[in-house]
């Protein structure tokens, strides 16, 4: 893990280096420590913030510390009493753990103006059939619409009307499962919108909470819908990195994801040379990642409720990476990119049910082998011992969420 002071980074960006050795100084200044998981366009949007913070906030200094293994060395830091101020917590298992452990500070943050079910995520108590009230301990920074499949307008003069075209389709997909510690991810993602486009909200949120059987059922006819759907892009997939495959298009078809993940070209994007086609329905799997507060450092508090005002969200999302917001105050208009605005769009529908990411809202070691179960069935492991694998994970285990935990799925 690298710990990088504000105004090394400054250096480092200069130089187009995140490593650079040299400091720039800067006395004088209380210092914030957040743990990020981002690199490339994701923390050049994410320094951008940090760079306005900072020119309002003169006296405090940010210090990002940046980890591809972000749950590793957080559970590490939080054992150790090393706690950084701030962790960006990319799933809602994580919030929970956390909480539960007591590591985890109540925000004076309100999270109101945020769609569902991303403002009632973060919090405990209130009402847990809505996510109303309650205290907040974590703030989404930033959203992601997953439910998408991807082509190439150039590449697919005849492209799919729905997703009820693709099983019939001759397709090559681009398929890449390898993403460090969270390899296997992209696969998960695929299994689970299958599942919620053909069985609903009230079945996915059952297996996502741990109340639904991995091995038969819906969970079973999702995993092997992907796996035919796939084809022989599973092979050697677990090895391909997921922004690698997805920068084959066009020698391969059709992707699947954010459009934040699928590392296009900024400039073809606005000139409408990728399309997508949403699943059937009105229903969407969504995903973001939180904010949480582990110290009583008061500048943390300044921090986090600039992160989560409206200002800040209407800078992150014109910087590279195509993030989207999920404030409502954060209109479409506030996009320059009419492709990026139009998906953000979906989160501000009311005609629409989005539902977390079911991975996201496991508990994290269930979702880790999740994970690992995708890339054995993609190197040719049977689905069946599999399955059978993770009931015996999950059992042990047991459930993920509390009945009383705010919803996993909400209208905008």
């Amino acid at each position: 893990m690298r710990r990088l002071t504000a105004p090394l980074v400054r250096c480092a960006l200069a130089l187009g280096l995140l490593a650079a050795a040299v400091a720039c100084g800067g006395p004088g200044r209380s210092k914030v420590t957040i743990m990020v998981p981002w690199s490339g366009k994701e923390f050049q949007a994410f320094y951008a913030v940090v760079e306005a913070f900072e020119r309002s906030h003169p006296g405090i200094e940010v210090e990002p510390e940046v980890t591809r293994a972000l749950n590793e060395q957080l559970d590490a830091a939080v054992a150790a009493d090393a706690e950084p101020d701030l962790a960006v917590l990319p799933s809602v298992g994580a919030i929970a753990k956390y909480q539960k452990e007591g590591a985890l500070r109540k925000l004076d943050v309100d999270t109101g103006d945020y769609v569902q079910p991303f403002r009632g995520l973060g919090t405990t108590g209130g009402n847990g059939v809505t996510g109303e009230g309650g205290d907040v301990y974590a703030v989404p920074l930033k959203a992601d619409v997953k439910s998408l499949v991807w082509y190439d307008v150039d590449a697919t003069p005849d492209p799919p009307g729905s997703w009820a075209d693709l099983p019939a389709r001759h397709d090559t997909w681009c398929l890449g499962l390898e993403s460090g510690p969270t390899s296997g991810w992209p696969g998960a993602d695929w299994i689970a919108d299958l599942l919620l486009a053909r069985n609903g909200p009230d079945a996915y949120t059952a297996w996502a909470s741990g109340d639904a059987p991995w091995d038969r059922g819906p969970v079973h006819r999702a995993w092997t819908a992907w796996g035919d759907l796939m084809g022989d892009a599973l092979e050697g997939a677990a090895k391909t990195g997921f922004r690698d495959a997805a920068g084959k298009m066009p020698a391969c078809s059709m992707g699947h994801g954010t459009l934040a993940a699928m590392d296009f070209d900024a400039d073809r994007v606005k000139r409408g040379g990728y399309r997508y086609v949403p699943p059937p329905g009105r229903t969407l799997q969504v995903s973001a990642d939180f904010v949480g507060k582990f110290t009583g450092n008061d500048g943390a508090d300044e921090f986090i409720a600039y992160l989560a005002s409206t200002e800040a969200q209407r800078l992150w999302v014109n910087q590279p990476g195509f993030a989207l917001s999920a404030d409502r105050r954060v209109t479409v208009a506030d996009y320059t990119d009419r492709v990026q605005g139009g998906i953000a769009a979906m989160l501000h529908t009311p005609a629409n049910t989005l539902c977390f990411s079911a991975a996201d809202a496991m508990d994290p070691d269930v979702s880790a082998a999740f994970y690992r179960a995708v890339l054995d069935y993609a190197n040719g492991t049977a689905e069946g011992p599999l399955l059978k694998a993770l009931d015996k994970v999950q059992t042990a285990l047991g459930p993920a969420r509390p009945k009383s935990a705010p919803p996993l799925c909400g209208t905008p």
